[in-house]
């Protein structure tokens, strides 16, 4: 975080004061014997779908991220005629309920059969099928919209999955992804994923850079509609508080809170650390015909 606020002083975002009283912060925190003594965690690359299984359970608790994607989507489904559709990754189905609301009929796909089991509860007028974004179990053209909603980051590469859901759709048909952004991921928002024993581990997750997304979907033959990218904004509040001094080991919090648990140890560099994209937001379309050979 310190060294995230202090490149946004070296492009000039921030004065020299600021700079000045990161570099004193960042000696403090290193004479800090708490923080000095911590002997640190050595976290594990798990698998997303351990991690999607354990956090089934609490999946639908409040997640400021849902709150950033879903009046996107609402927005684009207000425009669209009811139809067939897909909601990919549907997770324990927020997506899918949404869709179900507009009149649509839905097949949600999810590799996470914990994930289907709640999300067959929750929309019972959908049908599910376990299934992978690279390999949807759906017909050439069998949807007139698709939805993909945070998933995408789990996955090395974009276009194996953009051209499945360009598959999919039907000549006009409508594509809305949302993802949790590179810079968020950046900053350290990985899904936690336990090992056999307990011990710590992260679900693979990328940092798809936005052009990323845009090359995948022009390789698939899609067209851009609209991109939008939303998160957190600095309201100056943050930087007010005053540093908290960790007590001990144990007031640092869990590994799997880091870094969220750590924030104010440095609100003011957290809160330029922090003001930075949280997801990113596409609708796509595919064309009504395809393009003519020159």
């Amino acid at each position: 975080m310190e060294g995230l606020a202090l490149l946004r002083g070296w492009a000039g975002d921030l004065d020299e004061g600021f700079t000045r009283e990161r570099l004193a912060e960042v000696r403090r925190l290193l004479d800090d014997p708490v923080l000095a003594g911590h002997p640190g965690v050595r976290v594990a690359r798990g698998s997303a779908a351990d991690g999607y299984r354990q956090w089934a359970p609490s999946y639908d608790e409040p997640n400021g991220l849902f709150d950033l994607d879903e009046p996107f989507v609402d927005e684009v489904l207000q425009s669209l005629p009811a139809g067939t559709a897909l909601d990919a990754a549907s997770g324990t189905g927020r997506l899918t309920e949404r869709l179900d609301a507009a009149g649509h009929r839905v097949v949600g796909v999810d590799a996470s059969p914990e994930m289907l089991a709640r999300a067959r509860t929750r929309v019972p007028s959908a049908r599910f099928v376990q299934g992978h974004l690279e390999r949807l179990p759906l017909p050439d053209a069998s949807v007139d919209v698709a939805v993909c909603a945070l998933a995408l980051s789990h996955l090395p590469g974009l276009e194996g999955p953009l051209s499945e859901l360009a598959r999919v759709l039907r000549p006009g048909g409508h594509l809305v992804i949302s993802d949790v952004h590179a810079e968020l991921v950046l900053r350290g928002s990985v899904v936690t994923s336990l090992g056999a024993d307990g011990g710590p581990g992260l679900v693979p997750t990328y940092r798809h850079p936005v052009g990323a997304y845009l090359r995948a979907a022009l390789a698939a033959g899609l067209q851009v509609r609209r991109c939008e990218e939303v998160g957190a904004v600095d309201d100056g509040a943050a930087s007010e508080r005053p540093a908290r001094r960790a007590a001990d080991a144990d007031d640092l919090g869990p590994w799997s809170l880091w870094p969220w648990s750590l924030l104010d140890l440095a609100p003011e560099a957290s809160a330029a650390a922090w003001t930075t994209p949280s997801t990113i937001l596409w609708h796509f379309q595919r064309p009504d015909v395809a393009p003519s050979a020159s």
